[in-house]
C-alpha cells in the first residue's frame, strides 16, 4: 500500500509574539516596544518559568527578559491559575490598556521586599 503524506507546514520559531521587537529603550538599556496596536487584556505569551535550580527560582523567556520597570505599567505578569503536580508554573504577560505602536511594554516590580 502506498501512503501519500501532505507536506508540514513550515514553522518559525518566533522568541518574541508577532506585534513585539527589542529596541533601544528610553527607560534603561533595550525594550520590549510594540511594532502594532495592541488591545487591552491581550495575553502576549509566557515570560517566566518556575524552576528552582535557576536563579531567582525563575527561567526567564525572550518576552520576560526585556521587560522595563514603571510605575504607571501598561502590563501585568499573571500566574497560571491551575496548573498541575508535577509541572512548571508559568507567569504570562498580559496587557492592561491598549498599547500604541512605538510604545515601549512596561510592568511594574520589584527585586526585594520592604519590611
Amino acid at each position: 500500500m502506498t501512503r501519500i503524506y501532505k507536506p508540514l507546514p513550515e514553522v518559525h520559531y518566533r522568541p518574541l509574539p508577532e506585534g513585539l521587537t527589542i529596541t533601544k529603550s528610553k527607560i534603561e538599556g533595550i525594550g520590549l516596544v510594540a511594532t502594532k496596536r495592541i488591545e487591552a487584556n491581550t495575553e502576549l505569551g509566557i515570560t517566566h518559568i518556575k524552576n528552582p535550580y535557576f536563579e531567582n527560582g525563575y527561567i526567564r523567556t525572550p518576552l520576560g527578559g526585556f521587560l522595563n520597570h514603571s510605575d504607571t505599567p501598561n502590563c501585568f505578569k499573571r500566574e497560571d491559575e491551575g496548573y498541575a503536580k508535577g509541572f512548571s508554573k508559568h507567569l504570562w504577560l498580559v496587557t492592561n490598556k491598549v498599547i500604541e505602536e512605538g510604545e515601549e511594554l512596561t510592568v511594574k516590580y520589584t527585586l526585594y521586599n520592604l519590611k
